[in-house]
């Protein structure tokens, strides 16, 4: 187990997946963190290098197929943790058993610190091959919602920091059929089970929001920063569970067929050899 912790603030962290385990607003006695006993069982899963999976749930490099789990390979695996005063930094290097899946060598780091009533945590994603590698990136943080006993889950809602148009993509069970996008205007969206039963994820592009805010009854409890993610998507269970999650990504899942070549799927980043890739989010908690 690892631990930061202030006078606002007290974060646990494990080396499975690099994850934040429990996430405490100390002034309030409060989890701010969805512990993943209802419908799900994650929590917040780091999403590298794929986000959900490929149509057939293989794709090919070199003429050779490969498979990996659902969001790919971080979340499954043990990664070196090192703790300091100020922070907390877990590692991941591929090796002949993530090659199997994903034939790429990378070095992969997590580091999370604490200012005050903020979590900042910060991404390092080495190419340390000799080849371009393709990948996706993702964030899956679920926050328990509601929050203090009495209150409703539908009295909660998203602000976000723009008004603004954006798009909406629209996908279907039957990935024969091609997914489509419908125009938006995001101002603030009210939660609502039925609205993501309907869509399965809510799943917006072309916004310039790099922040957006979770209020109950329009007070603000939760900001989630992400400044330069592509697409931000919005999901619970389908079976009523007391969280949210609100998930910043590069790229996404495969909601049709018409992709075939890893390389070019919507999204995915393309690291030359020795070049890194460097992103983050941040979580603040309010009074």
């Amino acid at each position: 187990m690892y631990c930061l912790e202030n006078e606002r603030l007290k974060l646990e962290c494990t080396p499975k997946g690099g994850e934040m385990l429990h996430l405490i607003d100390k002034q309030h006695d409060l989890e701010i963190l969805y512990q993943g006993n209802e419908g799900w069982s994650g929590s917040n899963p780091s999403l590298f290098p794929i986000i959900g999976s490929t149509y057939k749930k293989t794709y090919e490099i070199a003429g050779k197929q490969y498979m990996m789990k659902n969001h790919g390979l971080i979340r499954y695996a043990t990664l070196e943790g090192h703790q300091e005063e100020d922070r907390i930094t877990f590692t991941y290097k591929s090796d002949e058993e993530t090659k199997k899946q994903y034939p790429f060598d990378f070095s992969y780091e997590i580091q999370y610190r604490l200012e005050k009533d903020k979590v900042k945590i910060d991404y390092t994603i080495e190419n340390t091959g000799v080849e371009d590698m393709p990948f996706s990136f993702g964030l899956h943080p679920a926050f328990r919602v509601p929050q203090y006993e009495g209150e409703k889950f539908e009295d909660y809602e998203i602000s976000f920091e723009k008004k603004e148009e954006a798009n909406q993509i629209v996908f279907h069970e039957d990935l024969n059929i091609p997914a489509s996008t419908q125009k938006v205007f995001l101002d603030r969206w009210p939660l609502d089970r039925k609205e993501i039963a309907k869509y399965a994820t809510i799943v917006y592009k072309d916004y310039t929001s790099s922040y957006v805010t979770l209020e109950h009854l329009g007070k603000p409890r939760i900001e989630v920063k992400f400044p330069g993610f592509p697409f931000l998507a919005l999901w619970t269970h389908p079976s009523p569970s007391h969280f949210i999650c609100i998930e910043p990504w590069y790229g996404h899942a495969d909601f049709d067929t018409s992709c075939d070549d890893f390389y070019s799927r919507e999204g995915t980043l393309i690291l030359q050899p020795q070049e890194v890739f460097k992103t983050g989010y941040s979580i603040k908690i309010f009074e």
